[in-house]
């Protein structure tokens, strides 16, 4: 099984994932929701998301986002 499913602490905080998880906008990082809210409220997120959702149609399923 995939890491992302198994592991219990988050990558970028180092907290729970019990309450949920989700993969950076940014990186291949597993991040806990705390961090993932704080991830949208950054300014360039709308351009992170947006490449994120282009590379994927565009077929790169392993795209490892735009950094920070």
């Amino acid at each position: 099984m995939d890491k992302f499913f198994t592991q219990t602490t988050c990558d970028r905080c180092g907290g729970t994932l019990a309450k949920g998880r989700t993969m950076s906008m940014y990186s291949t990082e597993c991040i806990c929701m705390v961090c993932a809210e704080a991830e949208r409220k950054r300014k360039d997120y709308a351009r992170a998301r947006e490449a994120e959702r282009a590379a994927v149609a565009a077929g790169d399923r392993n795209f490892n986002g735009v950094g920070f």
